[in-house]
């Protein structure tokens, strides 16, 4: 099977979801989180979902971060596929993209060296951390600019695959990934 066929399935998978569902799973997966030694960092990386895509809702997780004082970084997509980076703080507007993807305006931009965990959206991910999102290769991009000893944590409605196929060099892959039912290390 290829990427893009497995895209297409794990679409629909995601796509079999209520939006109870995704809710309730998505506060399994911040509450789960909350047991784990992730707090050690002070720079979080969150990415904002995408509600019709049903990707898991991290508004509980935002508010994991905000109520452990955490700086908080946001993405946003920008020219030629990469990612910019702004801190969040009270006066961050918010606006959705051309993609759905809830942005920040403006704001004091971040370098990707400076983060110590990054939360990573998925599609799917496999038994050996190895990720599959949605082919734009912007998250490959950024994590390749992150220092080496910062935690790549993908989040995830469903468990490991045994394999993701056409892994290329480029591909970054992650050292956990949460689950609603399970935190997985690689």
């Amino acid at each position: 099977m290829q990427k893009d066929q497995l895209r297409l399935i794990c679409l629909q998978n995601r796509n079999t979801l209520s939006q109870s569902q995704v809710e309730a799973e998505s506060l399994k997966i911040a509450n789960r989180c909350l047991g784990l030694p992730l707090w050690d960092g002070f720079f979080y990386h969150l990415f904002l979902s995408i509600p019709e895509k049903k990707e898991v809702d991290t508004s509980f997780l935002l508010t994991v971060l905000q109520g452990k004082d955490k700086n908080i970084v946001l993405p946003s997509v920008r020219d030629k596929g990469h990612l910019e980076h702004t801190l969040l703080t009270d006066a961050t507007e918010l606006k959705i993209s051309a993609l759905g993807i809830p942005e920040p305006v403006s704001g004091l931009s971040v370098t990707p060296e400076i983060l110590d965990l990054i939360f990573v959206p998925l599609l799917c991910f496999d038994i050996v951390g190895n990720r599959l999102g949605y082919g734009g290769g912007y998250y490959d991009r950024f994590l390749s600019q992150c220092r080496p000893d910062a935690k790549k944590i993908g989040l995830s409605f469903f468990g490991p695959l045994p394999r993701i196929p056409d892994i290329e060099e480029t591909d970054i892959p992650l050292d956990g990934c949460i689950t609603p039912d399970k935190y997985y290390t690689f």
